[in-house]
């Protein structure tokens, strides 16, 4: 049974009579349905947009009423969406989307003696299961210590070790070597919110790599490495949280 959180729970009871206020689809569908949270990228086409969703393929929003969002190419989101029809005019589902999240989308940096200070190796809380490899990207789902001052941003970044960036394979074992960095510039205020992240796998991971081994400083268990088989997709379902407060760049 797929993971849920409550606060997903939450806003399904929140959305449900609305939905359920609506006549089913003549085919299709039912207006009831809705999909759990999960990870896409925008994609811009002309005067519009689509999804590219790492579980369900190419999304084509059938909604009329989002004329205040301003797309991004490249931008992932954690996405909520009712589906309506599959196979609708070259995409795999039209949808209605429901909430739709911004995530701080980032690439991989190099390592290196002269910018480590500037990555920071602050400890980070990541719970179980939200931290994943989907889509060509690493996600990542965090509860950030915030800090005092509003105008702050914590700094998040996924690195490579300058020696490992000639051949990008590190260690001669098969395996892409990345490192979880963070950098709180020493200000913490002890208020917690949801912090969102994904990075941008697609320069750095090749065909022939078996897979990525992270290191990061866990606020729980210190510093860890955690590994990640290249033909495991394990982003099925997103965390459905707050992410309004994050202060991240």
């Amino acid at each position: 049974m797929k993971k849920l959180h409550w606060l997903f729970m939450m806003m399904c009871l929140a959305v449900l009579p609305a939905l359920q206020s609506c006549d089913d689809l003549d085919s299709g569908y039912s207006i009831g349905d809705f999909s759990y949270p999960n990870w896409a990228t925008i994609r811009v086409k002309g005067n519009t947009f689509y999804m590219e969703s790492d579980t369900w393929g190419t999304l084509w929003p059938i909604n009329t009423d989002m004329g205040w969002y301003q797309p991004v190419d490249g931008q992932r989101v954690v996405t909520v969406f009712n589906p309506i029809y599959d196979n609708y005019e070259g995409y795999d589902h039209a949808v209605k989307i429901l909430r739709l999240e911004h995530a701080l989308t980032k690439v991989v940096e190099p390592l290196t003696a002269e910018n480590e200070e500037e990555y920071g190796n602050d400890p980070v809380l990541i719970y179980k299961g939200d931290l994943t490899v989907s889509g060509g990207y690493m996600n990542i789902v965090f509860m950030q210590n915030l800090p005092n001052d509003p105008d702050t941003k914590h700094r998040i970044s996924l690195v490579q070790p300058a020696e490992a960036t000639a051949d990008a394979v590190s260690e001669d074992d098969g395996y892409l070597h990345l490192e979880l960095r963070y950098n709180n510039y020493g200000d913490v205020s002890g208020r917690r919110a949801a912090g969102l992240v994904s990075f941008n796998l697609k320069e750095v991971l090749t065909p022939e790599m078996k897979g990525i081994k992270l290191k990061l400083n866990s606020e729980v268990n210190k510093e860890v490495e955690i590994v990640f088989e290249k033909q495991s997709n394990n982003a099925e379902e997103a965390s459905n949280l707050d992410f309004s407060k994050m202060q991240l760049k």
